[in-house]
């Protein structure tokens, strides 16, 4: 199926006019609209302003507001994908970045090509036409809508805990471990701690109630969803 990503908006936000505007140059060959903030501040107002943006950029360190700040105060009200672009290669940072929800982590100085197909392939997982709802053990999973029902209940995920589980249940009955899970998860290889993955578990486990069970540890390996 071809998505079509022509004029998708994409904030973005960081200090450094010249990074702004490289990112912005290489975007927009590629057809997306690019909307500019030059402060975490900026950024929210922004976004909320607009409510169509399809995906942020977001630096680290600028000033009033930094990324951290901007990345919590978006995600109590929405699961837009952000890409975290910093200076920063702490290992610890990057833990931080997908405890709140950041969907990719790139650090400086990298190739503006490599952030570009980053973008597609987190927008690709994003938006779909294709209506496919899943359904298994009480859970309803709903891939276009983003929705996950347990037992007829909404409960709410994370983006990343929703990427997750649709992982879980797709691959149902398999043992995963936790580097086929980043590889696929967080679709590009990762080569920090793994403990990423077993904090998103624990969350996604607490979210699901009984039906947390469903996602067994495989010990030495990593997990496996399994109904029974």
């Amino acid at each position: 199926m071809v998505i079509n990503m022509d004029n998708l908006k994409i904030l973005v936000v960081d200090d450094e006019s010249r990074m702004r505007k490289l990112v912005k140059d290489f975007l927009t060959r590629e057809n997306y609209e690019v909307i500019e903030a030059e402060n975490g501040e900026e950024a929210v107002d922004i976004f909320f302003a607009k409510k169509d943006i399809a995906l942020i950029i977001l630096d680290i360190m600028m000033p009033k507001m930094d990324g951290w700040e901007v990345c919590r105060e978006i995600r109590k009200h929405s699961d837009v994908p952000i890409i975290m672009l910093t200076a920063k290669g702490n290992e610890k940072d990057e833990l931080l970045g997908f405890d709140l929800g950041v969907d990719e982590y790139i650090s400086k100085p990298f190739s503006p090509k490599i952030l570009v197909a980053r973008v597609e392939a987190v927008l690709r997982r994003t938006i779909s036409t294709e209506k496919e709802v899943l359904e298994i053990g009480g859970i309803e999973l709903d891939k276009v809508a983003h929705e996950v029902r347990i037992d007829g209940k909404e409960i709410d995920l994370s983006f990343k805990e929703f990427e997750l589980l649709t992982y879980f249940v797709v691959n149902q009955g398999v043992a995963l471990s936790r580097e086929k899970i980043l590889n696929n998860v967080w679709n590009y290889d990762y080569f920090g701690d793994a403990r990423t993955i077993d904090t998103h578990v624990k969350k996604l486990r607490s979210k699901m109630g009984d039906r947390g069970k469903y996602i067994k540890t495989v010990w030495g390996l990593g997990y496996k969803f399994e109904v029974n």
